[in-house]
């Protein structure tokens, strides 16, 4: 099982990412953090690296479900959602499963959230 799932989208770095904050936002998503890696290597690092960033993507309704049925799983949250520029200029998004992230917690309450916020996700992506 794959971990995330992504497709290649045609538009510029810039616009996928405000092109997928908004379409995580139909789906109810807000997004709690925005990591640009890019800038943040080269602060810290001093290395230059590709356009990359980490949006931390929350649900509240999901998010509340999941701690009530697992108060540890807060380590897992939110769920990220990266954008970037490969060096041919393409720009992919992709986002976590999920499924594949609960896979490790046995806890049926849990593995049907992470069913339906892996659907929420997944039209993120197919919509891009």
């Amino acid at each position: 099982m794959s971990y995330y799932f992504n497709k290649i989208v045609n538009e510029d770095f810039d616009s996928a990412v405000e092109k997928v904050t908004a379409k995580l936002k139909e789906e109810g998503f807000g997004v709690l953090t925005e990591i640009d890696v890019k800038e943040t290597l080269k602060k810290k690092l001093d290395v230059d690296f590709k356009k990359y960033k980490i949006l931390g993507a929350c649900n509240p309704p999901f998010a509340y479900k999941a701690l009530q049925s697992e108060d540890k799983i807060g380590i897992m949250l939110p769920c990220n959602v990266v954008v970037e520029e490969h060096s041919d200029g393409k720009v992919e998004v992709s986002a976590v499963d999920p499924v594949a992230s609960m896979q490790a917690i046995k806890n049926e309450k849990l593995g049907a959230v992470a069913l339906e916020v892996r659907d929420k996700l997944k039209r993120v992506i197919d919509r891009l």
